[in-house]
């Protein structure tokens, strides 16, 4: 049995309450994940062309406030 599938046989066993519990820990979880790899990705420069493209079309008028 790998991992995922023990994971998802507990998961199934857990109660009401704690299935609640779990999946308000696992979006923490999630966001606090998906933060750490946008930080990662800006301070790398992986984001830089992004950004670039952005700025761009905002300079020719392509863009419009929110």
């Amino acid at each position: 049995m790998t991992n995922v599938e023990k994971i998802a046989h507990d998961v199934r066993l857990l109660s009401e309450q704690e299935l609640a519990s779990f999946r308000v820990w696992f979006r923490e979880f999630e966001a606090e994940s998906w933060d750490r790899k946008l930080e990662t990705d800006a301070t790398s420069g992986r984001l830089n062309a992004l950004a670039d493209a952005a700025l761009a079309d905002h300079a020719v008028g392509r863009s419009r406030e929110l």
